[in-house]
């Protein structure tokens, strides 16, 4: 190693088309300007099949991206996996459906379908969810319930009647024969349910609340629901009250002691809270009332080292080689930093979807506790502390590599708010600008890329309507070399997320595995 390197993903951060709705064009980023303008650099795939999903209209996301970036691979991802568990009809065959399944058929006992509802491929599809609704009506049950989360994330903002439209077609024809399938419950993603890295546990309690106990406010319909939220309240989908559906004056559906429950959601982050609450005996977060325990399975497996659950549908994939692997085995130190809201992407993620390190005396993790306060109301986030402990890890000499991520860009970009996302972009370069700094007087090399696009597609306009877009999006991200000691040269070539890892390992002048993608260099 002529020099250690160090890693910034600036999260969310993609090439937009510079106009209105581009954030970071809009942004006064001067570092980035000046890196873009002087660099070695190139633009990444970051979305569709360079990153394991089924096509190239499925928009990347944090947790492929950070997997593709630390294993130099692209391996079949949730979406594609579960597809294609469905279409061969594996899934079925799995234990935990076969026994979910034969549970539900028991006297007095439900089957519950919980997840985001959409067709994002982020989370969640729909289309797995009325694959296995279509199955367990062939298989024979009665009692089958769905608990809707609502999306506008990685969908249009307020698009969830479309879904709650289609989802209804659904279960109005395997009704027909006197079964029961009906919306129970559901709310908003970011007010229910849906808490990741334990930010926020009083979400996922809210969710328990309404999909176990039934309390939350009464409509007749999931539609009537969005609809009176929406006329009073004049919020977006993923920002939606918790609701109840009820009829004769109670819940259509709670979910009770000894039910079966699946949740749908592939994506590990934000189903791993929930998943706790129903599967372990030993739980402290919250009051989980007169809970005894029903038959419960994710779609996956969402951490195969905490066995989070016990029970899942469809296996994930294995992530070996992984770059971790490869420089622990070369005996190199090194530091993964990021604020809560993405400390598992450099971590979990980056090292193949592998909890804890691979050598605990080489590597050092750090976490910085995010705030729990709306990002669009501190688009700074964690950026100093985190700049402040990267400058140092680097100052310190100890590490070989080290990598963080500032999460603004993606965090405040989901939030939909022009100014707010401007200020995140502005915050990161400040970052940016201390860590250009650092590396000069530590001697570093200086790598800085992103995991997917978000914050450089801000609005969307579609049958001439503009509106705002908190989605990710599919334009490439920057992979930028800054070091004015060397010179390095990037090939021509369609560069993936994959090709970063190949990229160190050959900088770094090591031997990298042959089932990685090429170096850049």
């Amino acid at each position: 190693m002529k020099k250690p390197i160090a890693l910034v993903i600036m999260d969310g951060v993609g090439r937009g088309d510079g106009g209105s709705g581009d954030a970071v064009k809009l942004a006064k980023t001067p570092t980035l300007d000046r890196l873009l303008a002087q660099c070695p650099h190139t633009w990444l795939k970051a979305h569709g099949t360079a990153v394991g999903l089924p096509t190239d209209d499925d928009m990347g996301n944090s947790e492929v991206g950070h997997n593709a970036l630390g294993c130099g691979q692209v391996y079949s991802q949730g979406a594609k996996l579960v597809g294609e568990s469905i279409e061969s009809g594996v899934i079925y065959q799995s234990k935990a459906w076969q026994e979910l399944s034969a549970n539900a058929k028991q006297d007095g006992k439900a089957l519950h379908f919980l997840g985001l509802l959409s067709d994002g491929n982020v989370h969640s599809n729909i289309s797995h969810l009325i694959a296995l609704l279509r199955q367990a009506h062939a298989e024979g049950l009665r009692r089958v319930y769905c608990h809707i989360l609502l999306d506008g994330r990685d969908v249009p903002a307020t698009s969830a009647l479309e879904y709650v439209d289609q989802l209804e077609t659904v279960l109005a024809e395997l009704s027909k024969d006197g079964a029961d399938y009906k919306i129970a419950s559901g709310g908003g993603r970011m007010q229910i349910t849906m808490d990741r890295y334990e930010a926020n546990w009083a979400m996922v309690e809210a969710g328990w609340n309404t999909h176990v106990h039934g309390k939350a406010r009464a409509f007749a319909s999931a539609k009537e629901a969005i609809e009176a939220y929406r006329a009073e309240l004049g919020c977006i989908d993923q920002d939606l009250p918790a609701f109840v559906v009820e009829r004769n004056g109670e819940p259509v559906a709670k979910i009770a002691n000894g039910d079966s429950v699946i949740l749908f959601n592939f994506r590990g982050d934000r189903a791993q809270e929930i998943s706790l609450a129903f599967d372990r005996k030993e739980f402290d977060k919250f009051d989980r009332g007169d809970y005894t325990g029903v038959k419960f399975a994710g779609m996956l497996q969402y951490d195969g080292d905490l066995k989070i659950p016990e029970n899942y549908l469809v296996e994930p994939p294995v992530i070996k080689n992984t770059l971790t692997e490869v420089l622990c085995a070369h005996s190199v130190q090194e530091y993964a930093l990021s604020e809560t809201q993405k400390y598992g992407h450099v971590t979990y993620f980056w090292n193949g979807n592998r909890s804890g390190k691979v050598n605990d005396d080489l590597e050092v993790y750090e976490e910085i506790p995010s705030d729990v306060i709306p990002f669009e109301q501190a688009p700074a986030m964690k950026s100093v502390e985190i700049t402040d402990h990267m400058v140092e890890a680097m100052a310190s000499g100890r590490f070989g590599f080290l990598r963080c991520n500032y999460p603004n860009g993606d965090m405040v970009g989901h939030t939909g708010v022009m100014d707010a996302v401007i200020t995140a972009m502005e915050c990161v370069d400040a970052g940016l600008k201390r860590l250009v700094e650092a590396a000069d007087k530590y001697g570093y090399t200086l790598l800085v890329t992103a995991d997917h696009g978000n914050a450089d597609q801000m609005t969307e306009t579609k049958k001439g309507k503009t509106s705002v877009r908190t989605a990710h999006s599919l334009n490439p991200v920057p992979f930028i070399i800054y070091d004015p000691d060397q010179h390095f040269e990037i090939k021509d070539g369609n560069y993936g997320l994959a090709n970063v890892a190949p990229t160190i390992v050959k900088m770094m002048g090591f031997e990298a595995p042959e089932c990685w993608e090429e170096s850049m260099v």
